[in-house]
């Protein structure tokens, strides 16, 4: 239920931006997890909308809402953003956390780009967790403007609080694809 109305959220998020952003949706394949996302915006300079949902053979899962802004250094893009997380672990209570982090893309010819990203929300900025982290980096491969091949690492953990399990819910290399409209 909370993925349907994670993917509401977003869609809704995603029409009230306005039609002037570019659409992407993929699906990334880890060897433990799957990662559903949607964007709106990523590829340009201005606001980005992102939203996705993340699950994991033994950890739980995890859905998130996300707001950045693309500044622009050249053809570098620099997003700084927060995110509006609902946590789903296994060995604990659901909860939310709000996160706050950074990305960067660089592009290293007209195909290829590398990029990264860290979000991270402490205790104060989350309930039923102590803290929680996410990384992710890799090379993406765009051969035509419509699509996106991409290699990467992924790391996403929930530190367990009153004495619970920690849930790592991605932590390994992961192949995906988008499509951009």
């Amino acid at each position: 239920m909370k993925a349907v109305a994670t993917t509401a959220g977003a869609l809704a998020l995603l029409a009230l931006a306005g039609s002037a952003q570019a659409i992407e949706g993929g699906v990334d394949v880890g060897r433990d997890y799957t990662n559903v996302h949607a964007g709106m915006g990523a590829d340009s300079p201005g606001l980005a909308l992102t939203g996705n949902w993340l699950r994991s053979d033994h950890d739980g899962s995890m859905g998130s809402l996300g707001l950045g802004y693309n500044v622009g250094l050249g053809d570098i893009f620099i997003t700084p953003g927060v995110k509006a997380i609902s946590t789903n672990p296994t060995d604990s209570k659901d909860g939310y956390a709000v996160a706050v982090g950074i990305g960067a893309s660089v592009p290293v010819t007209n195909m290829f780009n590398v990029f990264g990203q860290y979000y991270y929300s402490p205790d104060s900025f989350s309930s039923h967790i102590d803290d929680y982290q996410e990384a992710s980096a890799g090379v993406s491969f765009k051969p035509i403007s419509l699509v996106d091949v991409r290699v990467g690492y992924q790391y996403l953990a929930m530190n367990g609080k009153d004495g619970r399990k920690d849930n790592v819910i991605a932590d390994g290399a992961y192949v995906g694809a988008s499509l951009h409209f």
